[in-house]
Parts: C-alpha cells; structure tokens; sequence
C-alpha cells in the first residue's frame, strides 16, 4: 500500500506535468525544427510566436465567452484555437513576405537570418505585449478536473489523491492527434514529400520541378500550426503571460537540439528528455520516500536537488552537454 502511495505521490507531482509539459515543449520543438530542415534557419522568434498565437486564441476565446457560447466541461479556447491558427498563419507568412523572402533571395548566410529572426523576436514581443498586456490572464474555462485527488482517494481507499487536470488531459490528446497528422502529412502526402525532398536536397528537389516558394509557404502555416497548438496547451495549463514564453525559447531549442535539430521524431524525444529532467531535478522527494522508507530512515529535508527557481538552468546544462559530446543530437539532425 505505501508502494502504491508512493507511485501516485510521484504520478501527481512528476510523471504527469512531465507527460504534459513534454508535450508542450515537443510541438514547440517540432516548429523549430522544421523551420532549421527546410528553411535552413534557427528561428529566434519562434517563442513569441507561441505567444502570438495564444494571444488571439484568447481574446477569441473572451468573446465567444461574451456572446456565452462555450463547450461545457471543455475550455472554449479549444473552439478559439483555429482563429489562433488562422492569424499566427497570416502573421507568419506576412513576415515571410516583408522580411525573409529578401535575405532568402540575397542567399545570405544562416547567421544573418538569425540575427533577423532576433529582431522579429521582439517586435512580436511588443505587439503582444501592446496587445493584451503584460500580466497574467487567466482563460481556462469548463471542468477544472478530470479526476480530482479526493475521488480517486474514494475509489480507491489510498492515502495519497492523484489528480488530473482537465488542461493535462487536453495537453496529451491533442498533442498526439497533432504529432500523428505531422508524420502522416510529412510521410503520405506529395506535398509532404516534396517538403522532405527539399529539405534533404535543396538544389535536386528545384531540378525536380517542386516550387520554392510553396515549400516555404506550407512550412510557415505548419509552424503556425504547432506553435499555437503549443502556445495554447501551455496557457491552459500554466497561465499566459507573454514574457514566460520568451524563457521557454530555451527549453525548446534545448529540447530540439538533444532530440536532433532538424529531426522531428528527435525534437518529440528531446522535449520529453527535457521536460522529465527539469521536473525531476527541482522536485521535492520527501513525500514520495516517506513511504518507501522505514520511519528511522525518513528523510527530514525536502530532497531536492535544485529549486524550481533554477529550472531552465537545468535546460542550459543538458544543452551544453549535448553540444560538447553530441552534436549532432540523440538521433541524426538536419534531416526533415
């Protein structure tokens, strides 16, 4: 029985925000990543993207609230999210337009597009921020639980209650449904194989009469895809404020280079790799050891390696890891 306690001590607080939060920081890591394969680029302003997408998902959200139109237990920013879609596409493929399109033509050099997505990074940042502002908001309507921790402990007569949030659930389903028609896409369809021949060989795939330009334009509405899918799992289940998700760039760009930057199976893997490492690292074990242990050997601190306060350094440290004796990622990069 104190097994059991243990395990859904460890379950609440452990493994399911880690399933969850990976699967945040795995459909970030996927936009990442597809931009590095096929527009030979690491995108800087793929964070505020994020947040760009939340943002209109939200006030999407607060006005189908206003006219009282909702999904009952579910959040109503689920019936928003494909205006989000819509407008982070048609902000994406604007800024395509107006800014990348002249560096791609120029055939400037990776680093320049860098330094440019750096610029893009923080006029998303201030028009997000003008927007909506910069605190807090708060937009997950409906069930709060899918089952709480004082049900469970009925049903199953534990000392310890796991609870599940509504917004967890949400995260996992979609995120599954979202990664499974990427690779179906990627791997089924002529305009996703066109995409990979391009990203393996950019000169063979023009000789081979595939547009550019298309390429590039259905690369862009995937990204705003998967970034406001991520941006609006991560809001749901954390809060928005559109500073955080500038300091998630690091754990996605750390989850998609360990995976393999230009991988997408590797950025899925990476974001898990991440997401369980940040988690396990800050959290207290005193709980969970307090019933495995005997009552002689019971832990008096928290037995914690490091405070949540320093969770991204966590991210910092795998990544530099990963650069100096893997850099190529747990599975093979630059390859959508």
């Amino acid at each position: 029985m104190d097994f059991l306690n243990a395990f859904v001590a460890l379950s609440n607080f452990v493994l399911i925000p880690a399933i969850a939060y990976g699967s945040q920081l795995a459909l970030g890591a996927l936009g990442v990543t597809l931009i590095y394969g096929i527009l030979r680029f690491s995108n800087f302003a793929h964070g505020d993207t994020m947040a760009f997408g939340a943002m209109v998902t939200i006030l999407v959200t607060w006005g189908l609230q206003a006219l009282g139109i909702s999904l009952g237990p579910v959040p109503t920013a689920l019936l928003a999210l494909p205006f989000g879609i819509l407008g982070t596409a048609l902000l994406l493929l604007g800024t395509d337009k107006l800014v990348y399109r002249f560096y791609r033509e120029q055939k400037a050099a990776p680093v320049i597009l860098v330094i440019v997505s750096m610029g893009v990074m923080f006029i998303m940042n201030g028009i997000v921020r003008f927007i909506i502002g910069p605190d807090d908001q708060r937009f997950d309507d409906g069930g709060r639980f899918i089952i709480g921790a004082r049900e469970f402990r009925e049903l199953t007569g534990l000392q310890e209650g796991l609870a599940l949030r509504t917004s967890q659930g949400i995260t996992i389903v979609t995120a599954i449904i979202v990664v499974a028609f990427l690779f179906w896409f990627l791997n089924r369809t002529r305009t996703g194989k066109s995409m990979r021949a391009f990203s393996d060989n950019e000169d063979l795939a023009l000789l081979s009469g595939i547009n550019p330009e298309r390429v590039v334009r259905i690369t862009w509405i995937l990204v705003a895809v998967l970034a406001t899918v991520a941006g609006v799992l991560y809001g749901l289940d954390k809060g928005f404020k559109p500073f955080t998700y500038f300091q998630l760039l690091l754990p996605i760009f750390a989850s998609a280079i360990v995976g393999g930057l230009g991988n997408p199976l590797g950025a899925i893997v990476g974001g898990f790799v991440i997401a369980f490492s940040e988690i396990t690292i800050t959290y207290a074990f005193k709980k969970v050891l307090v019933y495995l242990l005997p009552e002689s050997l019971e832990p008096t601190g928290l037995v914690q390696l490091l405070s949540t306060d320093y969770k991204f350094a966590v991210s910092f440290v795998i990544l530099i890891i990963v650069l100096l004796f893997r850099p190529t990622g747990l599975f093979k990069g630059k390859a959508v």
